[in-house]
C-alpha cells in the first residue's frame, strides 16, 4: 500500500466528486491522501471531504504563490488546525518563480506566520520552494521549523538543499517530476535521501507521473512514483510502500 501526501483533490479538476478517485485509489492500492489547503477559501471542502472520507486527511494554510487569498494569522491557523483531520500546517514557503524577491516581503512574513502556527499546534509543516531554497532554508532555521518538522514537498533542488533540510529533521517527498525523462539529476538526491526520511506525493491534478504525463494526475497514480523511487533503492515495491507509508504515520501522527 501507498499513501498519496500530498493531492489537492478538492479542486474543480476534480469535479466527479470523490468517489471514482477512491475506487481508483483502491484498485492501485493507495490506501490513504492528504488533501493540502492552498487558502482558507477552500479550506471547507477540504474538510468535508476529510469529514466524509476515513482515509482523506487535511492540512490548513495559504500557499506563498495566493497574493490575494485571505491572509492567515498565527491564531487563525492555530484554531483552525484543531480540527480532528487536520494533521499538518501548510501547503507555506516561498515561490520566486514568477515574482522578484525584493517584491515579495509579504511571502516570507506569512511564511514565518505558519511557522510560528505549527510550533504552536504541535503540528508539522508541508512546505512548498520553487526558486528560493536559499531564503527557504534560512526561515526555517531563523524560525525552529526544525523544533516541529514536517516535508519539503514535491521536492527538485539539489542533495544540497535536501541534506540540509534532512539536518533540519523534516522528510523529502517526491512527486511525479521524478519519473520524467529529464529528471535524472533529482533521481539520483532521491537515491541517497533515508528510506525512514522519504515521502511520495502526487501534487495531483499537477504533474501527472510517467505512463500518464500531460494528463489529469490524481492519488491513484502516486504507485508509479513509489515503483521507481523502489527501483532506485533496490527495493520491491511493497518494502518501498510500507516504508513511506510507516513514515507518513510518524510524521503527521494520523490515525
Amino acid at each position: 500500500m501507498f499513501i498519496d501526501s500530498h493531492c489537492h483533490i478538492d479542486f474543480p479538476d476534480f469535479a466527479e466528486g470523490a468517489g471514482p478517485l477512491l475506487a481508483n485509489m483502491q484498485t492501485a492500492g493507495i490506501s490513504h491522501a492528504l488533501c493540502v489547503s492552498v487558502s482558507l477559501e477552500r479550506l471547507p471542502g477540504i474538510l468535508a471531504l476529510a469529514e466524509a472520507h476515513a482515509n482523506i486527511y487535511a492540512s490548513v494554510g495559504v500557499h506563498p504563490d495566493h497574493e490575494d487569498a485571505a491572509e492567515p494569522d498565527v491564531a487563525t491557523l492555530v484554531r483552525l488546525a484543531s480540527h480532528p483531520k487536520v494533521i499538518a500546517i501548510g501547503e507555506t514557503g516561498l515561490d520566486y518563480y514568477r515574482q522578484a524577491r525584493e517584491a515579495v516581503d509579504w511571502q516570507r512574513e506569512r511564511f514565518r506566520t505558519h511557522i510560528r502556527a505549527a510550533r504552536a499546534a504541535g503540528k508539522p509543516l508541508i512546505i512548498h520552494t520553487r526558486s528560493a531554497a536559499e531564503d527557504t532554508l534560512a526561515i526555517m532555521a531563523e524560525e525552529g521549523a526544525g523544533e516541529i518538522g514536517g516535508v519539503m514537498h514535491c521536492f527538485t533542488e539539489s542533495w544540497e538543499v535536501a541534506a540540509a533540510a534532512l539536518d533540519l529533521g523534516f522528510h523529502i517527498s517526491f512527486s511525479g517530476i521524478i519519473t520524467f525523462k529529464n529528471a535524472a539529476d533529482l533521481r539520483a538526491v532521491a537515491k541517497q535521501v533515508p528510506l525512514d526520511r522519504l515521502l511520495v506525493e502526487t501534487d495531483s491534478p499537477y504533474l501527472a507521473p510517467v505512463p500518464h504525463r500531460g494528463k489529469r494526475n490524481e492519488p491513484a497514480y502516486v504507485r508509479h512514483v513509489g515503483e521507481l523511487i523502489a527501483e532506485l533503492k533496490g527495493l520491491t515495491v511493497e518494502e518501498l510502500g510500507e516504508a513511506t507509508s510507516r513514515n507518513f504515520f510518524r510524521l503527521f501522527a494520523a490515525a
